[in-house]
């Protein structure tokens, strides 16, 4: 399929689907004179990108995962472990968020305090 249709049924754009190429997340399609053909595995490595960017994935981890794994049409194993690795960070973040709301909360309790202090003391 040309680059058109292969943009269509993952989702992506052209110009995503190019720049994938030219950073190495995709491989370089086959050529059929000057256009680019794209085979369904192409397709289905385009829609996972797309999910994992939507997941928090940035393209340079992605391109880490792809490279320790050249040659497979997706790299599972290390996808997994990628993703227990974002699921951790991710847990690690709301974990810090956690604490950020218990502190504004303890915050705004002592300056209440202390504005209900000085309602009593201008008694």
């Amino acid at each position: 399929m040309y680059i058109g249709e292969a943009a269509r049924l993952s989702g992506s754009t052209v110009k995503s689907i190019r720049h994938y190429e030219a950073i190495g997340l995709l491989p370089a399609a086959q050529r059929q004179g000057k256009y680019r053909i794209y085979s369904q595995q192409s397709v289905e490595l385009l829609m996972f990108i797309k999910c994992a960017q939507q997941l928090g994935f940035k393209l340079k981890e992605m391109q880490v995962m792809f490279e320790r794994h050249r040659g497979e049409a997706l790299p599972w194993e290390i996808a997994r472990v990628a993703i227990a690795d974002k699921k951790r960070e991710l847990m690690d973040s709301i974990g810090a968020l956690q604490q950020r709301y218990c502190a504004l909360e303890t915050f705004e309790a002592s300056l209440q305090n202390a504005q209900d202090q000085c309602r009593l003391d201008s008694l």
